[in-house]
């Protein structure tokens, strides 16, 4: 059984900073490209940034230049350093990773979420 647990989320200022992580566990997996999601009220999911089992990396363009992804392989876990944040990134953030257990076909995981709210 392949888990994934996200932490980091709260409240903060405009203008504040908050990192996320995610870290996958279980056994007999391997991990391709992982990401962030988010859903904010009343909005379909959408995704934030994702990062392949390289380092390549691609973002919304409404988070460019403000948050960074990362991994750490060895830790199998995926970072979201967001700076400079705005209201309009309040939503439920979500960790995603593509998994293969055991040499098996590649699916989605997904984290339960994390809640993200941006307010003076």
């Amino acid at each position: 059984q392949v888990q994934l647990v996200e932490s980091g989320g709260g409240l903060v200022q405009p203008g504040g900073s908050l990192r996320l992580s995610c870290v996958v566990s279980g056994s007999s997996f391997s991990i391709n490209t992982m990401g962030w999601y988010r859903r904010a009220p009343g909005k379909q999911r959408e995704l934030v940034a994702r990062i392949t089992i390289l380092g390549n990396t691609h973002y919304a363009d409404s988070v460019k230049d403000r948050f960074t992804i990362s991994r750490d392989n060895r830790k199998k876990a995926v970072y979201l350093q967001m700076n400079s944040l705005k209201p309009a990134d309040t939503a439920d953030y979500y960790c995603n990773a593509e998994v293969s257990i055991r040499g098996g076909n590649w699916y989605d995981y997904w984290g339960q979420g994390t809640q993200i709210t941006v307010s003076s």
